[in-house]
């Protein structure tokens, strides 16, 4: 008897000890370079009893596969019809932790000055994930350049897709692209919709570059701090999640985005 309770007693031991550890280890988080792992780096300053990993994002790097995987213990990157879209593609749950940011999606255009000149048959750049690509079908019929169905009156609620547009003025040619190369065909394309973030890192100031931006407004799409159902009370990710929605980082969104990132209402 005396043995079995030693080794329960150790047993308890070592999964305290392994759970101090998993505590004390900095806290991984995939996010995108601009603005997310900017705004996790001015944390890392105003925050240091907060040990975080950023990781940055590349091109063709599924960052909900790596938190599924246990490669990160949080990403920062998406909004919630994205995430969803995603748990069906993976067939994984994950928990929203806070949510932060919105970067309105813009239409933009090298080629011409506003909508009046786009020409007949003008060609648009569109995000090609089912989320993204309704969305800036939404955004295209804002600004007058399509219709949609008559059952299409709510982004956060239906997915439109081109073959869902019953007015086309233009005939514009919607042509589906990766999101992060959607910039580089600015020169080739008539108009191009891009998201929020990918606008910045190629240098464009969505609220001052953008022909038409998305209203924030009752935007179903704010940028959300992801974790797993098993990290979801880890004191890490609660930390995070309350510096994320914090006064100071609101106002730190503000001053350096200019409108082009919009903090949600923070958290005193």
């Amino acid at each position: 008897m005396k043995y079995a309770a030693f080794k329960l007693a150790g047993v308890a031991l070592s999964l305290s000890l392994a759970w101090t550890s998993a505590q004390a280890a900095a806290l991984r988080v995939a996010a995108d370079p601009v603005p997310h792992a900017e705004i996790l780096n001015y944390i890392k300053k105003i925050d240091p009893s907060l040990d975080i990993k950023v990781v940055e994002l590349t091109s063709g790097v599924n960052a909900n596969e790596l938190l599924a995987n246990g490669d990160v213990d949080a990403n920062y990157f998406q909004h919630v019809p994205y995430l969803k879209d995603q748990e069906k593609a993976l067939g994984k749950t994950f928990t929203v932790a806070a949510t932060v940011h919105i970067e309105p999606l813009g239409i933009y255009s090298r080629k011409h000055k506003d909508f009046n000149s786009v020409p007949e048959n003008g060609t648009v750049a569109v995000p090609n994930n089912t989320t993204n690509l309704s969305r800036a079908l939404f955004l295209l019929q804002s600004q007058g350049l399509i219709k949609l169905g008559a059952k299409f009156t709510n982004p956060a609620t239906t997915l439109a897709t081109p073959k869902d547009i019953v007015e086309n003025p233009k005939h514009l040619k919607i042509l589906e692209i990766e999101s992060p190369q959607i910039p580089r065909s600015l020169d080739d394309v008539d108009l191009a919709v891009i998201n929020g973030n990918y606008a910045l890192e190629a240098g464009l100031v969505p609220a001052k570059d953008a022909l038409g931006l998305e209203s924030a407004n009752n935007n179903p799409y704010a940028n959300i701090l992801v974790t797993t159902p098993q990290l979801a009370n880890d004191p890490r990710i609660k930390a995070l999640a309350k510096d994320l929605t914090s006064p100071q980082v609101a106002e730190f969104i503000r001053k350096n985005y200019n409108g082009s990132v919009i903090p949600v209402a923070p958290q005193s």
